[in-house]
């Protein structure tokens, strides 16, 4: 499964300051009414944020972590 996240957000295209600004912006508005990132997510937004990791890259591996944590949940 492809996930397509706007070129703006893209590494290519911002600077790690950019991107920091991207990643508070958005945690600012998930965390309004919700508890704090966890830890593994946290950890994955840096990588975003070093430029390791594209956010479709995040994100796809973040489904795949819930829904293998599903699995175990329901057997």
């Amino acid at each position: 499964m492809a996930y397509t996240i706007e070129k703006k957000y893209s590494i290519k295209e911002t600077t790690k300051v950019g991107r920091e600004k991207i990643v508070n912006d958005a945690l600012a508005i998930a965390t309004l009414d919700a508890d704090a990132p966890t830890k593994r997510t946290m950890n994955l937004v840096q990588e975003y944020i070093d430029g390791k990791k594209e956010i479709s890259e995040i994100l796809k591996e973040t489904i795949a972590y819930y829904q293998e944590q599903a699995k175990h949940c329901n057997n």
